[in-house]
């Protein structure tokens, strides 16, 4: 039976650790971290994980900024709040929830967020600097850091391992595939249009799963005792069980869905925050 990677306990522990120091920048400095968490219109889902993180920052003692504009507001006025956090020198980070309303270009406001409060690791600059050896980005994207750091507190070793990045999104598989190659693992990145998928995932001893498209990865391709990270939108096919997965018994270790990933996520905005705020304060 594989080993389950306890994502909520592994987020607790790193909030708790942020909780202590997040209480002694205060104790010290009389400052704690602040996030400005900007949402645009009314969405159901969006309201939900806003709520979501402002609620986690409450309860390790950073301070929310909280930005609620109405759907209709001009791209203009986005960006000049945008611009606005930017210059407080109360924020720390700044998260911009997506999707934005259709009339807004998503890429023009992300573009705004000072590379120094990018949160959330998307700016162009942190990226390329995750993709360059030598180079260190201010942040790391959040889900792809959750998936390294489940890895390392889980005690799997990544140097030098066979791993497979299942999907190439901007938000997971590419960054996650740069940081599996900057631990030193050989990395191969499989997507829809890869002839002999299985060939390939068959190998691997790490597989992190985030294709977003159910099917691309079947149970009986998982090599014995590899570690298998599931980000959540990425099926594992076997008919012959109610489940419709097999996973359990083979991989070594697995990520449940939920309670895997997706509260590393949330954790890893909070450190984020903790991080650019130290930044700032501490000099």
């Amino acid at each position: 039976m594989a080993k389950i990677i306890d994502g909520k306990a592994i987020a607790l522990d790193i909030r708790n650790e942020i909780a202590k120091e997040v209480q002694t920048l205060s104790q010290t400095y009389n400052k704690v971290p602040g996030l400005a968490v900007v949402i645009v219109g009314t969405r159901k889902d969006s309201q939900s994980y806003v709520g979501m993180k402002r609620k986690a920052c409450a309860q390790v003692g950073i301070r929310s900024f909280d930005i609620d504009l109405p759907e209709d507001i001009s791209e203009a006025v986005v960006i000049a709040k945008v611009h606005e956090l930017n210059a407080d020198p109360d924020v720390h980070g700044i998260l911009v929830q997506l999707p934005l309303p259709k009339h807004i270009n998503e890429e023009k406001v992300l573009s705004e967020i000072s590379i120094e409060k990018d949160v959330d690791g998307f700016h162009p600059l942190n990226i390329g600097k995750l993709a360059m050896k030598g180079r260190e980005p201010l942040f790391l994207p959040c889900t792809p850091k959750g998936c390294l750091e489940l890895l390392s507190r889980s005690g799997i070793s990544v140097k030098g391992k066979r791993a497979v990045v299942v999907g190439r999104s901007n938000i997971v598989g590419l960054p996650v595939s740069l940081l599996l190659l900057k631990a030193d693992a050989t990395v191969t990145i499989v997507h829809s249009h890869t002839p002999d998928s299985e060939k390939i995932i068959r190998e691997a001893d790490i597989i992190i799963a985030a294709a977003g498209q159910a099917n691309m990865i079947k149970g009986e391709w998982i090599k014995p005792g590899a570690a298998v990270i599931d980000v959540g939108t990425n099926a594992v096919d076997d008919p012959s069980r109610k489940s419709g997965y097999r996973l359990v018994e083979v991989a070594g270790w697995l990520t449940p869905v939920p309670g895997g990933v997706g509260p590393m996520t949330v954790a890893m905005l909070l450190k984020n925050t903790l991080d650019g705020a130290k930044r700032k304060i501490v000099q």
